[in-house]
């Protein structure tokens, strides 16, 4: 699939919130291990020490003292339990956790989560995780027949951890200054940034520290930060637009902007296919009569080589023109996506392409 709009993506104006965030604004990493129990029989095995050990130390926190030996079950599997910690979260609020099996179980669905403490990178807890798991997927198996869809060992449990520590985020530092960091570092989107934020609040109030960081400085006293917060999330300006096409060769997507330019170029593609097929044939020796320990099946390979040349070879030039000219003849020549790709790939290292090539 090829998108290339026919004006910049950036060539309007934004509001500086879309842009990047401010210091200390972040999410936070949570982690857990946990027990996850009610499986039918798709827990771990016996020979998950692990699982073993975790469900002696719950049962023995209720009360209840059992040997290992006396533990056989597959309704229990352990599970490492992630989530993330907003910015700013209040006692009581509740955030969506994920479950991934740590062991050999085939599958999580119909289980429970345990309780199970997250922890921030600290070591301190701030949530509780429990509740029934939904799993996107399923795995059944029976006399070695097995069929399983999307990935039945890793579950989401929707607004199932509990937060038990407040978090607030500090945007302000000692100096009373804010940081202003762009997710797309460029000091021309900077100095829009800086320019802006002064010509609104004052001369000398907004200064470029780096491509990637603009300095406010704060006067006001603690009851004026949100209304100053508010009006600098909502101003806008017209950042820096950086040429760029953006490639996924997993899907085979090609996005760049219109304006794009390339110089003239002459392009040839062509397609050779290489082709070999392998057939195996078990050889099985007969007797007239009786059997020979010494004998066994043999297994014959025979390999088959084909070379397909192509009959959809093309030879174009292109004057100096725009990225979304060279798609549309492209096109026009009927050649593929993933050929598409592999010529812009060309095109950029010929010193062809002005813009930046990103493949995911």
């Amino acid at each position: 699939m090829l998108v290339t709009p026919r004006v910049s993506a950036m060539a309007q104006q934004v509001p500086i919130k879309g842009l990047g965030r401010f210091e200390g604004w972040r999410d936070n990493a949570l982690i857990g291990y946990g027990l996850v129990t009610g499986l039918a029989g798709s827990g771990d095995t016996r020979r998950s020490a692990v699982t073993r050990q975790a469900l002696r130390n719950v049962l023995s926190r209720l009360g209840t003292t059992v040997t290992d030996e006396q533990i056989s079950s597959r309704n229990v599997a352990v599970v490492l339990v992630t989530a993330v910690l907003p910015a700013s979260a209040n006692i009581g609020d509740r955030i969506d956790v994920t479950v991934s099996s740590v062991g050999d179980a085939r599958s999580l669905a119909g289980g429970t989560l345990i309780m199970t403490p997250l922890l921030g990178p600290d070591q301190q807890t701030y949530a509780l995780a429990q509740g029934p798991l939904v799993v996107g997927g399923y795995n059944f198996e029976s006399e070695l027949n097995q069929q399983q869809r999307n990935y039945p060992t890793t579950a989401i449990l929707q607004a199932g951890a509990t937060i038990e520590a407040s978090v607030d985020a500090a945007i302000l530092n000692n100096d009373g200054q804010l940081s202003f960091l762009l997710d797309d570092p460029s000091f021309t989107t900077a100095q829009r940034i800086a320019d802006r934020i002064s010509a609104r609040f004052g001369l000398g109030v907004a200064s470029v520290k780096n491509a990637d960081e603009v300095q406010i400085r704060f006067a006001g006293n603690a009851a004026g930060l949100a209304p100053f917060m508010s009006a600098l999330e909502n101003m806008t300006i017209q950042p820096d637009a950086t040429p760029r096409v953006v490639i996924n060769e997993r899907t085979g997507t090609v996005v760049a902007g219109g304006d794009v330019t390339i110089s003239s170029v002459v392009i040839a593609q062509g397609d050779i296919k290489v082709t070999i097929t392998a057939d195996k044939i078990a050889s099985q020796p007969s007797f007239i009569s009786g059997f020979a320990s010494d004998v066994r099946s043999l297994v014959v390979t025979n390999t088959t080589l084909e070379v397909d040349q192509g009959s959809e070879d093309v030879a174009f030039r292109f004057p100096s023109s725009t990225i979304a000219d060279l798609v549309q003849g492209l096109s026009q020549a009927r050649v593929d996506t993933r050929r598409t790709i592999s010529i812009l790939q060309a095109m950029k290292t010929a010193g062809a392409l002005h813009a930046d090539i990103i493949v995911k």
